[in-house]
């Protein structure tokens, strides 16, 4: 049988409330992070994501409050990622109400960390974010390099490299972020997928780019087991029904 295709919305946080920009500036308020999680999950979300979108520029940890008043009112799997930092923060988060806990940048400092939070915790529980970007430096020959800090500055890898060397560590899963198709609404990196997906045999969730319901297709025929979007779900420009039945009609299994 089949494994179901995920359809999971993004909820990136600053300060409490979710926002929403392109190539992660000129952000806009898109409401409370609690009644947008209430209101995925019953329009048939998958999962959810809360990235605290500053928590790793300013030194922030991820707001607590808000990961706990989410995990009492809903129920599908949450996924929390955003100034994360060791073993203590993850176990935090899990305790407060998240099922996974996405690692960015403390892992590009110390690759162990995420062998020591796979260990510690499962592989289910830990997902490593790689924000990538086009480049043609030549610590990337794949054409693609890992970003940080809202993808502002680069840490110098190999994009396609260092998601081999986080399932090699033990993650259950890779949240590819194209950086720069991110609030474009152009449509997912098919190209950054499919390098990824060659490349991993873990679960790969396709980030940035989603404009229409016939950019999600696409995504999944380039390798990605889970597609994630935020600002077209958040303004009501694309229902998450609409995205379920195109990747049925497209063949795919999808949650009803």
């Amino acid at each position: 049988m089949a494994v179901a295709v995920r359809i999971i919305p993004c909820l990136d946080v600053d300060q409490g409330r979710v926002v929403k920009g392109v190539n992660f500036a000129h952000l806009r308020d898109a409401g409370d992070p609690v009644e947008l999680a209430a209101r995925y999950e019953e329009l048939g979300a998958d999962e959810l994501t809360f990235l605290d979108v500053s928590a790793s520029k300013h030194g922030r940890s991820t707001m607590l409050d808000v990961v706990r008043r989410t995990a009492d009112q809903v129920f599908i799997p949450l996924t929390v990622g955003g100034g994360v930092r060791s073993v203590n923060d993850v176990r935090e988060l899990l305790r407060t109400g998240a099922d996974k806990v996405s690692i960015n940048t403390a892992a590009i400092a110390n690759p162990e960390l995420l062998r020591e939070l796979a260990e510690v915790f499962g592989s289910q529980c830990i997902v490593l974010s790689v924000d990538a970007r086009r480049t043609d430096a030549a610590h990337a020959p794949s054409g693609f390099e890992v970003t940080t800090h809202g993808g502002t500055t680069s840490a110098g890898i190999d994009a396609v490299d260092w998601s081999r060397t986080g399932a090699e560590l033990g993650v259950g899963e890779i949240l590819l972020n194209s950086m720069d198709a991110d609030g474009t609404k152009g449509g997912f990196d098919l190209e950054l997928l499919r390098a990824v997906r060659e490349t991993v045999h873990i679960p790969v969730i396709a980030s940035g780019g989603a404009g229409a319901v016939a950019d999600f297709p696409p995504a999944i025929e380039a390798g990605a087991d889970a597609v994630l979007a935020a600002s077209i779900f958040h303004f009501g420009e694309v229902e998450i029904g609409e995205v379920k039945k195109a990747l049925a009609d497209s063949g795919y299994e999808v949650r009803r």
